[in-house]
């Protein structure tokens, strides 16, 4: 039987490490000669831990997936530099080179090694693929148009000599090839505006895409025809493979994600349990996400004011006394919501911290979903056929919303262009109640054009993953290619 070993080096965070195990599964799932060893960049203030724990005792997961948990370096890092990721990745390039010779192309038990599977902002280790002499594929863990837009801004920059960053603050729209309507300036990532080195690091991986053997992009077809369409006839870009929906399903594994803060996750389900179906609004915002006090009581003011039952996972920013890292739960919720509203909403309304997003967008008494936009979530929002209000608020989440809203019409309107800075903790203005409840409302009450294109996708995302569908054979086409590269 044919053997291939590959390598998997997600980014920390589990916004690319839950998306990398699943691809990891389904490849593992589909070819029985696969095995994958997933190495964890090992960073104190992501605490991996408790989710591998879950992962490596789930009877689900394969013995052919293996996770090594890298050592802590001694170096610090400035966590607040765009570069860091550089940084971090070329310092722990050592230590990944003799993980991968000791422990893979030494091991007896291991396939031949047949690649690496590399995330988007991994792209320092394509040399030491090279070093190798094995191929490298980016996990591309964001949608076809965002690719299709950092090549654009790469190819004006390197190619044409524009300083993309003073596009900020424009007005302007601009035409981006995979983009089907004409993109505001306003809703440009803004890691690609930025001038103190975010758009150079940012454009010089798009740049280091072009050398990979392939691009494994976590969307599909029938979603961004369009953008894979357009990327398929550009000839200088390596082999497009749109995989996905690629989504973890399995409740244990979502509950470890939570690094234990779920233990509140059985009351949530039970209080689900007691409402109707499709009544509730349901408003998470990532495993980053976070509102000042100011901005929380606007939301507060518009659940209230909607009159719809809801299920709002708030959380708050850490403070300059914590250590860097994700969101935490607040310990002392009436000290940040409008005076009585947990009263008064106590019948209708529940006010969590971290919450089982998967487990709750499945829940049939869940009937809209007010969402950040991150890529991971819209595509879980999709399989759920749960429709969306879209609220972006950092990386890429502008362009995800102004695709869902304007392009595709599976999202209602919150505020496309606001922005929240996850180093400085400010936004780009105050979201009033107004304009929440309004989406709100659109979205649960009587807007059946977004409802109907919502199920039509939903479905979609569900044949294209079953046998026979276009995800199903994209990812047949990668294993061909990943087996063709070690025996031919």
């Amino acid at each position: 039987m044919r053997k291939a070993e590959l390598i998997f080096i997600p980014m920390p965070g589990m916004g690319h490490l839950i998306p990398a195990v699943a691809m990891a599964k389904r490849l593992v799932e589909r070819d029985e000669g696969i095995s994958i060893t997933i190495l964890i960049v090992n960073l104190q203030f992501y605490l991996h831990t408790p989710y591998i724990q879950s992962l490596e005792s789930d009877a689900a997961i394969d013995k052919r997936i293996r996770f090594i948990l890298l050592p802590q370096l001694d170096k610090p890092f400035d966590t607040s530099s765009r570069a860091v990721v550089t940084q971090m990745i070329l310092a722990y390039r050592p230590i990944i080179k003799q993980t991968v010779e000791e422990r893979v192309i030494k091991s007896d038990s291991a396939g031949q090694l047949a690649g690496f599977v590399l995330d988007l902002f991994c792209t320092g280790l394509i040399d030491l693929a090279n070093e190798l002499n094995v191929p490298s594929y980016i996990f591309f863990t964001s949608g076809a148009a965002l690719l299709s837009l950092m090549w654009h801004f790469q190819s004006l920059r390197d190619y044409h000599g524009v300083d993309v960053t003073e596009f900020q603050d424009s007005n302007a729209e601009l035409d981006i090839p995979g983009v089907r309507y004409p993109v505001p300036c306003k809703v440009l990532p803004t890691v690609l505006l930025e001038k103190d080195a975010g758009a150079k690091i940012v454009l010089d991986h798009a740049k280091r895409y072009r050398e990979a053997k392939g691009i494994i992009v976590n969307t599909f077809m029938e979603l961004e025809s369009h953008s894979l369409n357009s990327l398929s006839k550009d000839a200088d870009i390596p082999p497009i493979y749109p995989v996905g929906p690629i989504i973890t399903l399995d409740p244990q594994n979502i509950r470890g994600a939570g690094n234990g803060s779920h233990g509140n996750v059985d009351s949530i389900m039970r209080w689900l349990d007691d409402q109707p179906p499709a009544s509730v609004v349901f408003l998470c915002f990532g495993s980053m996400g976070s509102f000042s006090q100011e901005q929380a009581r606007q939301i507060a003011t518009a659940l209230e004011r909607s009159g719809h039952r809801f299920l709002w996972s708030l959380r708050r920013a850490p403070t300059a006394d914590e250590k860097v890292g994700p969101p935490r739960d607040y310990e002392n919720l009436d000290d940040v919501l409008p005076d009585g509203f947990l009263d008064r909403t106590a019948g209708t309304g529940k006010v969590i911290g971290w919450a089982p997003q998967v487990e709750i967008l499945s829940h049939p008494a869940v009937g809209s979903f007010v969402s950040h936009c991150g890529w991971n979530s819209t595509l879980e929002s999709l399989w759920s056929g749960v429709p969306m209000a879209a609220w972006p608020m950092y990386a890429e989440q502008q362009l995800n919303a102004f695709q869902l809203v304007r392009e595709l019409g599976l999202a209602a309107e919150v505020r496309m262009h606001y922005r929240w800075d996850n180093r400085k903790k400010v936004s780009n203005g105050l979201v009033e109640a107004e304009e929440i409840e309004k989406a709100i409302r659109k979205v649960m009450d009587a807007d059946d054009a977004i409802r109907s294109k919502f199920k039509e996708m939903s479905e979609a995302s569900r044949k294209a993953m079953a046998e026979g569908g276009s995800s199903y054979a994209w990812l047949g086409r990668l294993i061909e290619e990943i087996f063709e590269s070690i025996y031919n």
